[in-house]
């Protein structure tokens, strides 16, 4: 990501991150929804979801969705959609339509879509379509066309010994190349509802009908209240979604979480069960990210007063290069926002970094 495009996702993190707020404060809008309206910035032709999307070995854009309520525990997803301009809408109609319960004859509700089914229904439930060709930018189509150009060289390569290099190449041009800035949100309402959502145009260069982690359940988000645990937890994972998927990383992130100590549990799953994953035995750069929010109950005062607040607790680790995170607390005047770099030489895809911090939200009972 170059400089003055990291610039303008640092701006967009904040933007989408305050608007979120205002959600949650002013409308008292459900957790879900709030993500729903972080992920909006899909709309940015710096992000590769929705607008601007990577396109597909046929130069078109099909991208992917979900979104997790930790409350109720329903999940909505949309993969491989084409014509809509945030497919993330369209995940969480497909929870919120679950949430009231069985159709006409008994029918169970859809909660994960694809392709033109997925289309027709969106379209259907009163989602505007957007013509395909609308969707692409100028920066997702001279990718498009410059990773063709690699794609026929690497065809004319010799085959025998040069087969694995081939393969090689192939992969970084697909890992390396066009825009990976998968968008995804952790949110906590004031009644410690968690909620998650991850939204993504894919790899470059994917085969037609490719579904990456952001739809998959587990792999590209996770929300879930305490319940019987002693946490509520929220993960939404970013990166390589063929690791993702083999891995159910969001998943593995949020149970790993219920350990006392955040920043070891979060290291140690990234590290055990990302990089070092018998799942993804024999790659030699694993691609990942995750952001994860984790809040409990606490008492602030004197029971007298009847006030409690929620401890949350916000971090974030990658294995790629760098990732761009944003935040905000209803105590915030404003949004920040961080690019987060691995440590100086150490190596994208073996390696990783982690960040956070804690707040501490006063709510009146």
């Amino acid at each position: 990501m170059q400089a003055v495009d990291r610039l303008k996702a640092g701006a967009l993190a904040a933007e989408a991150v305050a608007a979120a707020l205002v959600e949650l404060e002013l409308y008292s809008a459900p957790a879900s929804n709030a993500c729903t309206h972080i992920l909006l910035d899909d709309d940015s032709p710096f992000t590769n979801a929705g607008m601007g999307s990577n396109l597909n070995l046929s130069g078109e854009i099909e991208c992917d969705a979900s979104i997790m309520d930790g409350k109720s525990l329903h999940y909505g997803a949309v993969g491989a959609i084409s014509g809509i301009k945030n497919p993330v809408l369209v995940a969480n109609r497909l929870l919120s339509e679950a949430q009231k319960g069985k159709l006409s004859a008994g029918r169970i509700p859809p909660c994960f879509l694809v392709g033109r089914g997925a289309h027709d229904w969106a379209v259907g439930h009163g989602i505007p379509p957007c013509p395909s060709e609308k969707m692409a930018t100028k920066f997702s189509l001279s990718a498009y066309k410059r990773n063709k150009r690699k794609m026929a060289l690497a065809e004319k390569m010799d085959t025998g010994h040069n087969h694995a290099k081939k393969r090689r190449q192939s992969s970084e041009t697909e890992n390396g190349s066009g825009c990976l800035d998968t968008v995804g949100a952790v949110v906590v309402d004031s009644e410690g509802n968690v909620a998650a959502a991850v939204s993504s145009g894919g790899l470059a260069m994917k085969h037609p009908g490719r579904v990456g982690q952001a739809a998959h359940y587990g792999c590209g988000c996770w929300a879930e209240n305490a319940f019987n645990n002693p946490y509520s937890t929220a993960v939404s994972t970013s990166g390589c979604g063929e690791h993702l998927i083999r891995t159910m990383l969001a998943r593995e992130c949020s149970a790993a979480l219920q350990s006392e100590d955040a920043h070891k549990a979060l290291l140690e799953a990234m590290q055990n069960k990302f990089i070092s994953s018998p799942f993804l035995a024999g790659e030699d750069r694993v691609l990942g990210g995750v952001i994860v929010l984790r809040c409990c109950r606490c008492v602030e005062s004197p029971p007298s007063q009847n006030i409690q607040g929620i401890l949350v607790e916000f971090l974030w680790s990658h294995t790629t290069e760098s990732m761009c995170v944003g935040y905000m607390s209803a105590q915030d005047s404003k949004a920040k926002t961080h690019i987060s770099r691995l440590p100086p030489g150490t190596v994208p895809g073996q390696c990783l970094a982690i960040e956070g911090g804690v707040c501490r939200l006063s709510v009146a009972e």
